[in-house]
């Protein structure tokens, strides 16, 4: 399940690719089977192993081009261990509410994104997210550790991404389907295995069907209810290739 358009995002095969806070990997594995490079990063070592394992096993598999490479970094985004302008394109998917000095962050992704590159973040989108933190408060950070920090108002993780330096030209909405699914998590218990209650677990099955089968009514529910429903922003930014005058 992808959240970040990769024809929007501009990636072609040769590419190096940074997947900052990849989690399990989903957007590091679409990129390595279009034929990026890909450095998939995070805070979690064990995500990082299992990342590791999926992508040896594609391999081993054929399922991937030739000669593609990729990495597993731990660490900070806020302290990046890479030069300036080391990545084509940066992926940064639901990883900016999570962190408290999110403007450092993009700060530093900027920093290690070429002139020329582009960028995508996700993050929650607002009306969603705003229910979920009024339904209970073990969705979010403080009484979660590691929960999320903040809301992304309209239009608030634009203006970040540009006060970092990038130009803003595109955003959309992604995951309309799954927002009910996180309402039902909260009112349940969001920290509750989700196998364990009646109505999380029927709709877990559902989105796990779509997701497998990908059926047209689907596609076309969720590209309908984007606007008003979708779970998660994207919005994508374009470093400038500043000119010096001779």
């Amino acid at each position: 399940m992808l959240t970040v358009d990769y024809e929007t995002l501009e990636l072609h095969a040769g590419d190096l690719l940074l997947d900052i806070g990849c989690g399990f990997g989903r957007h590091s594995y679409e990129a390595l089977r279009r034929g990026a490079d890909v450095v998939s990063s995070d805070f979690s070592l064990p995500e990082l192993v299992e990342v590791d394992g999926t992508v040896a096993a594609m391999t081993e598999m054929n399922e991937l081009p030739s000669g593609v490479t990729s990495a597993s970094c731990n660490g900070d985004v806020t302290r990046l261990p890479f030069p300036d302008g080391t990545f084509d394109r940066i992926i940064a998917s639901e990883i900016l509410e999570h962190i408290d000095d999110d403007v450092a962050a993009l700060v530093e992704l900027v920093r290690v994104l070429r002139p020329g590159g582009t960028f995508a973040a996700t993050v929650p989108a607002a009306l969603p997210e705003k229910i979920c933190w009024k339904i209970t408060d073990e969705y979010h950070a403080p009484k979660v550790e590691g929960g999320h920090v903040r809301i992304y108002e309209n239009g608030e993780l634009a203006r970040r991404m540009q006060a970092a330096g990038l130009e803003v030209f595109r955003d959309h909405r992604a995951h309309a389907l799954h927002t009910p699914y996180w309402w039902l998590r909260c009112a349940v218990g969001p920290q509750r295995d989700p196998s364990t209650h009646p109505m999380t677990k029927t709709y877990n099955r559902l989105l796990e069907w779509d997701i497998m089968t990908q059926p047209t009514i689907t596609k076309v529910a969720d590209r309908v209810l984007n606007p008003v429903l979708g779970k998660s922003l994207v919005v994508y930014g374009v470093k400038p290739i500043r000119r010096v005058s001779p």
